[in-house]
């Protein structure tokens, strides 16, 4: 397997499988599909902004992926799985960035709006409609931006949930009060203290004696 098809191996895992290295390199079809020049440099593009660490992608890359993705096999349900969990975190990053109360941290704002775009756009590497396949460019595009959002995709779930809770306690709407990052980062602090006095009850002990309480005669 070549650098380039390691590279997406790599980027994929567990989307995709080693290719055997005994294939030849020149594949240019995903599926039934050829995609054109321009969206494939087009697509490179946008996955150098997401990850500058990574190689672009070739068509001989590309088509093995879709080969394993569409393999009938175990291989190929974990590499469909995998996909439809990309897919999942794309649709948190909608909610993301369409929550008023939510104001994203650092740069995760510009790059969750690159991956949203690309995702709900009509500017595919393949067309959504190809069966199984249709959505793998999708899923790399999610993968290469992960490590850059995965933190603010995580403290985003605890903020709804947070509100949640809140919205519990005052029993109101969760979208009928004022609740934004800077209530919620306040909340995790309390409920963390509340949680560490009740490890500190719970391992210590209000009674401290260097001699039995009771004693059997």
């Amino acid at each position: 397997m070549n650098a380039i098809a390691q590279t997406l191996t790599a980027r994929l895992s567990p989307l995709v499988a080693a290719a055997p290295a005994d294939r030849p390199h020149r594949r240019r079809r995903v599926h039934c599909y050829q995609p054109s020049d321009t969206a494939l440099d087009r697509f490179n593009g946008l996955i150098t902004r997401l990850d500058p660490a990574t190689s672009a992608l070739e068509y001989d890359a590309l088509a093995t992926a879709a080969r394993r993705v569409c393999e009938p096999s175990e291989a190929g349900a974990a590499a469909l799985r995998a996909i439809h969990q990309r897919l999942r975190r794309a649709v948190v990053l909608t909610r993301l960035l369409a929550d008023a109360g939510w104001t994203p941290a650092n740069d995760a704002y510009d790059i969750a709006i690159e991956v949203v775009d690309y995702v709900r756009g009509d500017h595919d590497l393949i067309p959504d409609a190809l069966r199984q396949v249709g959505r793998l460019d999708d899923a790399i595009v999610v993968d290469a931006a992960w490590p850059r959002l995965s933190d603010e995709v995580a403290e985003y779930l605890d903020y709804c949930r947070l509100r949640r809770v809140e919205a519990a306690l005052r029993g109101a709407a969760t979208g009928g009060f004022h609740f934004d990052r800077g209530d919620w980062q306040d909340a995790a602090r309390a409920e963390a203290a509340l949680a560490a006095h009740c490890r500190a009850v719970r391992d210590g002990c209000y009674v401290r004696s260097s001699a039995p309480l009771f004693r059997v005669h």
